[in-house]
């Protein structure tokens, strides 16, 4: 059986000034199961290419490894790609010739950049694609050119576990900066199909 895949929602991208380092474009997502999400995540990692910093934010059983298994399946990197939460952090070696996917749990990290440059992100960056989860408010300071990923539960942020609709997630995408001004999100869309 096949995996349902995301659809994209009505939501228009957002666009600001395609110059200045502080533009944003933005556009949303609807995810119907995990097999959804990881399907996601493979085609994210078309739209990645090394020096990419992804930050992830969403409750706790959200989805972000998840999101993040697909990414490692898309950019064909060596490891199964699990959550990185006692260890900190994880490097995952492309098998490819692609850019590794370093994978940073930031949750048991205090706050700012300090505790991050122990993990000496910043010279891992330019040739990997850097995913760090619970990185809101500490690693922003490592580009400016970044995207921001937000998920979310569909029906009313928290769910009953009885709830059908327990697996749909909205998942926002944010590109800051020049690298993310043009991000042609509908090339996202057509990945998913």
């Amino acid at each position: 059986m096949e995996a349902p895949h995301s659809r994209a929602t009505d939501a228009a991208p957002a666009r600001n000034s395609r110059n200045s380092r502080n533009s944003r474009t933005s556009a949303v997502r609807s995810v119907e199961s995990p097999d959804a999400m990881r399907d996601l995540g493979r085609s994210l990692a078309a739209l990645l290419r090394p020096g990419d910093l992804v930050m992830l934010t969403g409750e706790l059983g959200a989805g972000k490894t998840t999101l993040t298994r697909g990414l490692g399946e898309g950019l064909g990197v060596r490891g199964a790609v699990t959550s990185p939460t006692f260890v900190i952090a994880r490097v995952h070696p492309s098998l490819v010739g692609g850019p590794a996917l370093v994978h940073v749990d930031a949750y048991r990290l205090g706050g700012g950049l300090d505790e991050m440059e122990d993990l000496d992100l910043d010279v891992s960056l330019p040739d990997s694609v850097v995913v760090v989860e619970w990185g809101d408010g500490k690693v922003e300071e490592l580009s400016d050119d970044r995207l921001h990923v937000v998920i979310e539960r569909a029906v009313g942020g928290e769910t009953a576990v009885e709830s059908e609709d327990d697996d749909r997630r909205s998942v926002r995408f944010t590109g800051y900066g020049a690298r993310w001004a043009a991000a042609d999100w509908s090339r996202l869309e057509a990945l998913t199909r």
